[in-house]
């Protein structure tokens, strides 16, 4: 039985308790017709739950908890099979029987020993609970909201464990995502459901019903709703509107970032702060981010940034966890042993005698383009034609972020047609690699050096101990512009 439903119930349960002390009370101010309005009403609700035990405990085909549906008209009728909420559906039956023959007593004006029979439903309200609460087994619907396949290891680690729990249905649904224009519009719809590792079952999101089903936790790695320049996922998965259909919605960052030296200086924390002041972590319940350290980081931005200050701390030292980071947990056991490359790269990589040349991943990141602009451009160039320069010894695996044309498109469309004839000319030649693939881990363990921007990606890339250079984009190898 899922969670939730079982939490549904024994809130009903709680509410027929209610009732009987309100019967209570009528009954001694000899209020007969409210007291059979209210009768009915407790049958009513006892059958609603008898129904719902027995649909999520009973194999497919069995009844419901009642033969009827008229009010206080009879009792209601066994399931056809035993299961492990039979007996919290018999006694409710017995309730639903109690309840009748007080029904028809105060109707027909007979004498009933009132006090007898409000203790006889007390005590099958509380058999159905206690059977429901420990002899039904609960199972927690765990949903995870991807949106881009190149950025699933962020959940992955976490979809591993639910997946593994007996106890959780871990379901994984991509969902769709927009680019958006440089006037803020929506342009194409993106959907990579496609994309995803085969051992990872997909579910296509127009399947799932979120307000029937109204999973007991949901997952999410985008944090910007509609605040993003770039892209937008659909707004039905904004974060303002899946709080309305969980109650967990848990956010974790796509994205890792350096661990900041002074997590108690609001000032020396500044430059991540837009990290930390998104819809996504405003709106979550929970919050999980890479360690400890971040999650004090986080704290002091938002205590600094809320207008209530120090009295917001205790709200959000619950909320943030610094569980840590499945990405950072997972590049720290790469190894190239476990990819098989595609015939084209590894004909790169390796030398006719079999030998293997150094590889390097080049990253160019969104955040050093948008802040250099042509220099950045400029830059590529220069650093295809030192590594063409030197194929026969190096091998460049070139990188770039997943949103870097969106980027472009949204808020550099002049450079836009210059870096896709840039990328178009860069495979025609073919003495590269070009990874525009959802698979970000293979990047990382292929390769023998790190080269490019100060992106998160060197967050992962220092888990392997390999070499790291950063990229100066005022520095050019080209001849006379050096």
């Amino acid at each position: 039985m899922r969670l939730y439903l079982k939490t549904q119930c024994l809130g009903m349960l709680d509410t027929l308790d209610e009732a009987e002390a309100e019967i209570g009370r009528l009954l001694k101010g000899k209020d007969g017709n409210t007291v059979l309005s209210l009768l009915e009403q407790c049958q009513e609700s006892a059958i609603t739950i008898g129904n719902a035990i027995d649909s999520a405990c009973a194999p497919a085909g069995n009844g419901d908890a009642s033969g009827n549906e008229d009010g206080a008209d009879g009792g209601a009728e066994a399931p056809a099979g035993e299961n492990e909420g039979s007996s919290a559906v018999h006694a409710l039956e017995t309730y639903c029987e109690l309840l009748y023959q007080l029904h028809e007593a105060i109707a027909a004006g007979t004498s009933v020993n009132e006090a007898s029979m409000l203790k006889k439903l007390r005590a099958q309200v509380k058999k159905c609970r206690n059977e429901l609460k420990n002899t039904v087994s609960t199972q927690r619907e765990v949903v995870f909201l991807p949106y881009k396949a190149s950025m699933w290891d962020s959940l992955e680690g976490f979809w591993k464990k639910a997946d593994a729990d007996p106890d959780v249905n871990a379901v994984v649904i991509p969902i769709p995502y927009y680019d958006k224009m440089p006037d803020g519009t929506f342009g194409a719809i993106h959907y990579e459901g496609d994309l995803y590792p085969k051992d990872v079952p997909v579910v296509n999101y127009e399947d799932y019903d979120f307000e029937a089903k109204h999973p007991d936790q949901i997952f999410i790695h985008n944090p910007y709703d509609g605040g993003n320049f770039v892209t937008s996922v659909h707004p039905f998965f904004y974060s303002s509107n899946l709080k309305k259909f969980t109650d967990d919605l848990t956010y974790v960052p796509y994205f890792v970032l350096g661990e900041p030296a002074n997590v108690d200086d609001p000032k020396a924390l500044e430059g991540m702060a837009h990290f930390v002041q998104t819809y996504g972590v405003f709106n979550a319940d929970h919050v999980i981010v890479q360690s400890e350290n971040m999650r004090k980081a986080y704290i002091t931005i938002l205590v600094a940034c809320s207008s209530e200050g120090e009295a917001t701390r205790p709200y959000w030292e619950a909320k943030i966890s610094g569980a840590g980071s499945s990405k950072l947990e997972k590049a720290e056991h790469l190894s190239k042993v476990d990819y098989v490359l595609p015939p084209e790269w590894e004909a790169l990589i390796f030398r006719p005698d079999g030998t293997r040349k150094k590889t390097i991943l080049y990253n160019t990141s969104v955040s050093t383009l948008l802040k250099e602009n042509v220099a950045y451009i400029t830059k590529i160039v220069d650093v295809l034609n030192v590594f063409k320069q030197n194929q026969k010894d190096v091998i460049l695996w070139w990188r770039p972020h997943p949103l870097m044309m969106a980027t472009l498109t949204s808020m550099r469309p002049e450079l836009a047609p210059i870096f896709d004839a840039l990328v178009n000319q860069y495979w025609a030649e073919g003495w590269g690699i070009y990874d525009d693939t959802p698979d970000l881990d293979r990047a990382i363990a292929c390769t023998d050096a790190y080269y490019g921007d100060p992106s998160s990606l060197v967050e992962l890339y220092q888990k392997t101990k390999k070499p790291i250079m950063i990229e100066n984009c005022q520095v050019l190898e080209r001849k006379g512009q050096e």
